[in-house]
C-alpha cells in the first residue's frame, strides 16, 4: 500500500508544525524506534441497518489523500488492519453510529475509513475513554450528495496521549460536519481537515476543548478549498483553569486559484479562567482568486465576562453557580449540536466536574 506520504523525518519540535507540541510527553508515538502495535480500537454493537462495518487488510484499503504528518506516516506504515464503515447508498440511518474505544494499549496506532455513498444520511460518533497511547487517521469520504455528521469525544483518562488526523473528502453538493470535543487527555493534538471533490460542497466544523492544570489540547484546522462554489464555516471553542494548562489552535483556510464562489469564515474563542494557563490562536487565510462569495477569520481570548457573572449574581444566584452557567452557555452553542441529548449532558457535566477540580 502507497502511504501517500511525502519527505518524512522524524519530528524533532524545531519544527513549524511541531513547536508548540510537548514532544517529550507523546510517548515515543512520532519515534521511530518505539515500537508500535497496529489496533482496530473501535468496537461497534448491535444492527447494520443501512450501512456496513467490517475489519479489512491494510493493503485494501489504499488512503485517498495525502498527509506530510509524522503520526499519519507511522500509522499507515504500521497498521495491518482497517476499520471500514460504509453508508450504503441512499440510505438514512436513522440511529447515530456509536463506535467506542476503551483502555487501549501502549503505543497503538489505528486507521478507520468512514464511506458515505451518494445521496446517503448518517451521524457517526466515536467515543474515546480510558487509557491511551494512541495515533490514528480517520479518512472521511462523502460521496456526491451524501450527508454526513462526524463526532469525535475525547474524554480520555488525565495520562492518556492522542495523536491523530481526521481527514474529510467532500464530493459534489456533499455536505459535512464535524463535533469534536476534547476534555480529557495529557497530550490531545488533533488534525481536522477537509478538501472537496466536486463543486457545491460543504463543511461546517465545531470544536470545543476544555484544558486543566498541566493538560496540552491541540487542534490545527484546514480547509483547502479546491473546487468551485464551496462552502465552510470554522467555530471552536476553548476554556483553560489550572497552572500549566495548555491549548493550540490553528485555523488555515486556502482558497485556491480555480476556487471561484468560495464561501468560508473561521472563529476561535478562548476562555482564560485562572492565572497559569495560556491558550495561542492563530487563524490564517490564504487567497489565490477574487471571485469568491465571502472569506473572513477571527480569533478572541480573554478573561471571564464579570458582567455576565453579575447580571446572574443580581438575581440570587450565587457566584460558584454564576460561573457554572457562564461556562455553560460559553459551551452550549457547540455541545448542543450533538443529536444524543445524554451524550450532551454528559459532557457538560464533565466540563462542571472538572470546574470544581480546579476550584472555579
Amino acid at each position: 500500500m502507497s502511504s501517500l506520504t511525502t519527505n518524512y523525518l522524524e519530528p524533532t519540535g524545531r519544527e513549524e508544525l511541531w513547536r508548540f507540541t510537548p514532544m517529550k510527553r507523546l510517548g515515543g508515538l512520532h519515534e521511530s524506534a518505539t515500537a508500535i502495535t497496529s489496533n482496530c480500537s473501535t468496537v461497534f454493537s448491535g444492527a447494520q441497518q443501512g450501512f456496513s462495518l467490517t475489519i479489512k487488510a491494510h493493503n485494501e484499503i489504499a488512503p485517498r489523500s495525502l498527509s506530510e504528518d509524522a503520526i499519519v506516516k507511522r500509522v499507515r506504515d504500521n497498521v495491518t488492519e482497517v476499520t471500514y464503515l460504509e453508508i450504503l447508498a441512499d440510505q438514512i440511518v436513522a440511529e447515530p453510529i456509536m463506535l467506542r474505544r476503551n483502555n487501549l494499549g501502549s503505543a497503538e496506532v489505528s486507521r478507520t475509513v468512514i464511506v458515505a455513498k451518494p445521496h446517503s444520511k448518517a451521524v457517526v460518533i466515536v467515543e474515546s475513554f480510558g487509557k491511551a497511547i494512541l495515533g490514528e487517521e480517520i479518512e472521511i469520504i462523502l460521496e456526491p450528495g451524501s450527508n454526513l455528521t462526524f463526532i469525535a469525544l475525547q474524554e480520555w483518562d488525565e495520562e492518556s496521549v492522542h495523536l491523530g488526523r481526521h481527514h474529510a473528502i467532500v464530493g459534489r453538493d456533499a455536505s459535512f460536519t464535524s463535533i469534536l470535543v476534547s476534555i480529557g487527555g495529557s497530550v490531545v493534538r488533533l488534525l481536522p481537515s477537509v478538501e472537496y471533490d466536486g463543486p457545491g460542497g460543504s463543511a461546517d466544523m465545531h470544536g470545543v476543548y476544555f484544558a486543566t492544570a498541566g493538560q496540552h489540547l491541540e487542534h490545527r484546522v484546514y480547509v483547502d478549498h479546491n473546487e468551485i462554489n464551496g462552502r465552510s464555516r470554522v467555530n471552536y471553542k476553548g476554556a483553560l483553569a489550572g497552572e500549566g494548562a495548555r491549548t493550540v489552535w490553528f485555523g488555515d483556510v486556502f482558497i485556491r486559484k480555480n476556487a471561484e464562489g468560495t464561501d468560508t469564515y473561521e472563529m476561535n474563542r478562548n476562555l482564560l479562567l485562572t492565572d497559569g494557563a495560556r491558550a495561542d490562536s492563530v487563524p490564517n487565510l490564504e487567497i489565490e482568486t477574487g471571485e469568491i462569495v465571502g472569506a473572513g477569520h477571527a480569533s478572541t481570548t480573554g478573561r471571564f465576562d464579570d458582567e455576565h457573572l453579575f447580571y446572574l449574581m443580581s438575581r440570587g444566584i450565587n457566584e460558584s453557580e454564576a460561573r457554572r452557567l457562564v461556562i455553560r452557555g460559553f459551551f452550549d452553542e457547540v455541545l448542543n449540536k450533538i443529536p444524543i441529548e445524554a451524550i450532551a449532558h454528559r459532557l457538560s457535566d464533565r466540563i462542571d466536574s472538572e470546574l470544581e477540580r480546579v476550584g472555579k
